[in-house]
Formats: structure tokens, C-alpha cells, sequence
């Protein structure tokens, strides 16, 4: 696996892996199966490892943690803060205050069994606090030893560089995707002038851009996408057809949609690391796999194309997940 490299140096794979839905959201988990993959990750050279602590909630991060345990060396670890929810999961709201910033890093350390956090995201902008405030206290995490780099979720370009006025932010993450290409309009602009790097979550749609989402991910009643608005009603069947572009393409190409539409994000520029989700070694190998596929510029102007920004139905989140970026 190459190398890619982030703001202030921190180099890492240039495909991490995204732990959230072995833990919730995407349906059912097997732990078993989770844990063989993130071995997998790790010996394929996957070495970059994304996870919450509002995943499970709280479950993820153990889970990240007990098996990175003896191996700790080989990861770039990666957690967030900012989305509070409750024991029970239920969403308390967000929150950006600075003794809550001090809580939360300690909390993930003893959760992850580690004494320092290699990446340390603000999850979402708290917009009831100046963001100077939130990241003095993350500054304050980096001068204690507890954090080596800083970096910040879904924030629009003002309050990216606010935050790097005060500490430099390693990496900036957002979701990106053929189907979701909201940082093309300033966020990887504001990014490349600053020096910061940037980390695609979702890049292949929430397993839209597989052209199998139910079969990748074990739909069942528990996986938010039954809701999700681009996953019903009308906005899915024109969304289906954006996908069956994609499968065309894919075809001629002799990859699977889930490997064009990862090597398209790949293409995006050396700064920019992809952190396809998956809880399956199956798909993670289809995924590694991504990295060995050249495109050409024929071949990318062909498939954004076939996935216009403007034929893409529906809002990325329910309506309170969409007033909780850009902030």
C-alpha cells in the first residue's frame, strides 16, 4: 500500500479504514468477522484506522483498541469527538466545549487502551462556542502529550482556517465522493493553500457506489440507509440509474463499481486519503484492490459524466444531520 501525506507530515496509507459500521449503523456487526479485518488492514498495509466515539456509542473505540493492542507501532489511530450521545445512544447534541474536549480525549484513551491518539478530529462545529475556544483545548491536548495532530470534520473554509490560526490542522474530513462533491467548491482549495490534508469519508456513497449496498453491508433493521434520503422513493430509482452509469463504465474497464468509483476519490490528488468503511475482508480486499487502477483524464471526465453533481437526488443527511455540517 502507498503512502500519502497529510498536513504537517503525518504520513499514512493512502487507503484507511473506515471502522464505524462494525459497530452500528450499517446493520448488524459480528465482531469476529470485524476484528479479521482490521488484521487484514493492517498486514495489507492499512495501516490508517478511523473510528468515534460516538460509534456504538463507546463500542467502537474498544474494539479498535483491543486489537490494536500488540500492535500499535503499525497504526495511524484516528478518533473523534463533539457528537455527545448518551450510554443508552441517544443523541445528547453537539458539543464543543473546552472542558468537554478535555473529558472526551481522556475518555477515548481509556477506551482505546493507548496514552497518545495519533489524529484528534473536532466530529462537527459546535456553533454556540467560538471554534478559538474548542481548539485551545485541543491545543492543550497536544502540548500534554495525550494528541499528535489536530483536525476537524464537516467545517466550512472560515472556520478551517479560525481553527488553524490557533493550531495547525493536520486533516480536514468531510465526505466526498462522485456523488457527494460538496469540497470541490472551497473546502480543498481553503485545504491546499493552508497545507492541510484531507480525508474522504464515504467515498463510495455509503455503499451506494458498490451497486449493492444490501449485499456489501448486511441491510437489515437496523442500517440507518432504509431512511436515508437518497436511498428511497423516487430520489433512489434516479440514483439507481446514476449507478448503472457507473456499472457500464465499470464493465469496459473490467473493475467493479465499488473499485471505479474508490479510484476515481484516489485520483482527486495526493493529498487527499480515502476511508472506505467496510467490516468485511471481503470487501476490503475489492477495496485495496482500488489502488492498482490508473485512470486517465478521458476516463475521469467519463465518469463524473455519468454521475453529474446535479443528477444526484437527495439531501446527504435527514434534515438535523444536514444543520450539523459546514459549520
Amino acid at each position: 500500500m502507498r503512502r500519502r501525506t497529510l498536513g504537517q507530515g503525518l504520513e499514512v496509507a493512502e487507503q484507511g479504514l473506515g471502522c464505524m459500521g462494525m459497530s452500528e449503523f450499517y446493520g448488524r456487526g459480528d465482531d469476529d468477522e470485524s476484528i479479521a479485518t482490521i488484521q487484514e488492514a493492517l498486514d495489507s498495509g492499512v495501516n490508517f484506522l478511523d473510528t468515534a466515539d460516538m460509534y456504538g456509542p463507546f463500542t467502537n473505540e474498544r474494539l479498535v483498541g483491543r486489537e490494536i493492542a500488540s500492535r500499535r507501532n503499525d497504526v495511524v489511530l484516528a478518533t473523534k469527538f463533539g457528537l455527545q450521545r448518551s450510554p443508552d445512544g441517544q443523541m445528547i447534541g453537539v458539543n464543543g466545549h473546552p472542558d468537554y474536549v478535555l473529558r472526551a480525549c481522556d475518555d477515548s484513551l481509556q477506551r482505546l487502551g493507548v496514552e497518545v491518539i495519533d489524529l484528534y478530529y473536532q466530529h462537527r462545529v459546535d456553533r454556540t462556542v467560538p471554534v478559538e475556544e474548542t481548539w485551545g483545548a485541543m491545543q492543550s491536548l497536544v502540548h500534554a502529550g495525550k494528541v499528535r495532530y489536530l483536525g476537524i470534520s464537516e467545517a466550512s473554509p472560515a472556520t478551517i482556517e479560525r481553527a488553524h490560526a490557533v493550531h495547525p490542522v493536520c486533516a480536514v474530513q468531510s465526505e466526498y465522493s462522485l456523488w457527494t462533491r460538496d469540497p470541490e467548491d472551497e473546502v480543498l482549495e481553503t485545504c491546499r493553500r493552508l497545507g492541510i490534508g484531507f480525508v474522504a469519508y464515504s467515498p463510495l456513497g455509503r455503499g451506494f457506489l458498490t451497486g449493492e449496498p444490501a449485499n456489501r453491508d448486511g441491510a437489515d433493521d437496523r442500517d440507518f440507509r432504509k431512511n436515508h434520503p437518497r436511498f428511497v422513493g423516487e430520489a433512489l430509482e434516479q440514483n439507481l440509474g446514476l449507478v448503472a452509469n457507473l456499472a457500464a463504465i465499470a464493465r469496459a474497464k473490467g473493475v467493479s463499481v465499488a473499485q471505479l468509483s474508490l479510484a476515481w476519490v484516489l485520483s482527486r490528488g495526493t493529498d487527499v486519503v480515502p476511508i472506505p468503511g467496510t467490516k468485511r475482508r471481503r470487501w476490503l480486499r475489492e477495496n485495496i484492490a482500488a489502488s492498482d487502477i490508473t485512470l486517465e483524464a478521458d476516463e475521469i471526465a467519463s465518469l463524473e459524466a455519468a454521475v453529474p453533481r446535479s443528477a444526484v437526488a437527495g439531501d446527504r443527511y435527514h434534515r438535523q444531520g444536514m444543520q450539523s455540517i459546514n459549520g
